[in-house]
């Protein structure tokens, strides 16, 4: 999760360059919202998937499963906790 993202707005802060190291958690065509998750809608119309409101995003230096070396990183960026 990315403290910028705005509050309430259902919309993701993290674009371009830094969409390139924190990818979204994109939606398939196929896929559904449940419970706590929802899917809002990029700015490149794309959609993404949300956890209780915030966007929800991958670090493109976690690469197994598990890893969540990005939960600190320049204190805005935290993995998403139920």
């Amino acid at each position: 999760m990315f403290d910028k993202d705005p509050a309430g707005a259902g919309k993701s802060a993290c674009n371009d360059q830094y969409a390139q190291n924190w990818p979204p958690l994109t939606v398939g065509k196929t896929d559904k919202g449940s419970g706590d998750y929802s899917a809002i809608t990029r700015d490149d119309g794309n959609l993404q998937w949300a956890y209780k409101g915030p966007p929800l995003y991958l670090w493109v230096k976690d690469t197994k499963p598990g890893e969540k070396t990005g939960d600190g990183v320049k204190d805005v960026w935290h993995v998403a906790k139920p």
